[in-house]
């Protein structure tokens, strides 16, 4: 398979309308993300998990009680779909989005989509985000929970320190190769450093495919 071509960026939803299709677990996670970005949420669904029942009552979101209309894409600039097992409804949505110029992300069908939702690791003013393409998204799972443990409250000092740091270096420092050289010399000697550590079962696999490799090699 080959890996997605696609282009990363960070899009600012602030203000903006986004809707979030679905009413459960993954539609309450993506729109208190989205509410922390700023955006409009509207969320459609015939019923809502309790998480959302309350961000509707305190009418932070808006709901809309009932299935996904064509109409509903007036003013919208990102959809996000969490219903799993309709990929009839993915593609139908797939191609009513690119119709009207809305971006697109639906769960489990990557396919269908026009944008990838990566995992994001918050730290301070830090992010980070992880993606596989939609190949393989527990390990980008995985994959946050270590780095989350890595990049602590320390590491968020530090990058506030960071940001202290070149708010003064731009006031008193007029030169911008001095106040480069400035930055650079503070992060000497920082490093993110890691090891990946692998399960059995695909350590058990390597050692399978190695052995039967060497026979062919002894062959040659």
């Amino acid at each position: 398979m080959a890996a997605n071509p696609g282009f990363p960026l960070v899009l600012d939803v602030k203000g903006w309308l986004v809707l979030v299709i679905g009413g459960d677990e993954e539609a309450a996670e993506k729109s208190k993300r989205l509410l922390e970005s700023g955006a409009r949420v509207t969320v459609i669904s015939p019923t809502l998990n309790e998480p959302l029942r309350l961000l509707a009552a305190s009418g932070k979101i808006i709901h809309r009680g009932r299935h996904f209309r064509e109409t509903d894409l007036e003013h919208a600039i990102l959809i996000l779909n969490t219903i799993r097992g309709d990929r009839d409804f993915a593609q139908m949505l797939s191609a009513k989005a690119r119709e009207k110029r809305v971006l697109l992300w639906s769960v489990d069908y990557p396919e269908a989509s026009s944008v990838t939702m990566p995992a994001v690791v918050a730290a301070g003013h830090a992010r980070v985000a992880i993606s596989t393409s939609g190949v393989a998204p527990a390990l980008s799972g995985f994959m946050k929970e270590d780095l989350e443990r890595i990049l602590d409250a320390e590491f968020i000092e530090f990058v506030e320190w960071l940001g202290q740091l070149r708010e003064q270096a731009k006031a008193n420092e007029p030169d911008a190769e001095k106040r480069r050289a400035l930055l650079h010399d503070a992060l000497d000697g920082f490093r993110l450093l890691g090891q990946a550590r692998y399960p059995k079962v695909w350590l058990e696999r390597r050692a399978q495919t190695v052995t039967s490799v060497q026979p062919d090699m002894e062959k040659r």
